[in-house]
């Protein structure tokens, strides 16, 4: 195998296998359940879609510019690492150690009573479910954090961004799956199985942010023995 395709495929798993867990739709997909029962089936699907594609812009614009803009602030890339990693390590011990439903969920779900009307579909695809439901800080921190992480060899950043975009595709794939078919989801897991699809998620995503904040530790170590 070629360096190329092994840069390509590393990117390629790297996104979803990075954002998934954060993103945590399976776990979400009740919720978005609860507040579209009252809708028809070809809304709540149409609704699943134009929240993947909500998401797929917000994902794509913190990768590409989000780091960008934090440079702008004055803010370095390694703190974004440890900032990012410790937003991320954290809502995975919050996931691991939560003793009830989400407080943001529950509150979402209660505030439509399941009913939209059309424009109210059309306006509220993006808030609150795309954001901050679905794409929440966290996971937005985590995406810039893959970004800065782009590498600078132009052939590389190339087909880094490409993959990663592709992986973003398949990302929010993810997402319009779980939500369009979150009935079946739902079913096929019971409450059991969802809370144990739910804390292994967790764990998976307290050592992700870990790793993310070791690195940019690591950075800033090195940058102090330089100094």
């Amino acid at each position: 195998m070629s360096v190329a395709m092994i840069v390509f495929a590393k990117a390629l798993v790297v996104v979803p296998v990075t954002l998934l867990p954060i993103l945590n739709p399976i776990a979400n997909a009740p919720i978005f359940l609860s507040m579209t029962e009252q809708i028809e089936k070809g809304g709540a699907n149409k609704l699943a879609k134009r929240i993947a594609i909500n998401c797929f812009f917000l994902l794509v614009g913190a990768f590409f510019v989000g780091s960008y803009v934090l440079d702008f602030f004055g803010i370095s890339l390694p703190i974004v690492r440890v900032g990012g990693g410790l937003i991320v390590a954290m809502a995975g011990w919050g996931m691991l150690n939560d003793k009830g439903p989400d407080q943001l969920s529950s509150t979402v779900a209660a505030s439509h009573e399941g009913y939209w009307s059309e424009d109210e579909l059309s306006r509220r695809s993006f808030y609150p479910i795309s954001f901050p439901l679905t794409v929440g800080p966290g996971t937005i921190a985590a995406s810039i954090t893959l970004g800065a992480q782009l590498p600078t060899k132009p052939v590389d950043w190339l087909i880094t961004s490409f993959a990663s975009m592709l992986g973003v595709m398949l990302t929010t794939i993810g997402i319009f799956l779980a939500y369009r078919f979150a009935g079946n989801v739902v079913r096929f897991l019971g409450d059991v199985g969802a809370t144990v699809l739910l804390r292994l998620s967790a764990f998976i995503l307290l050592c992700i942010g870990i790793e993310i904040g070791w690195a940019g530790l690591s950075d800033l170590i090195v940058e102090l023995k330089f100094h």
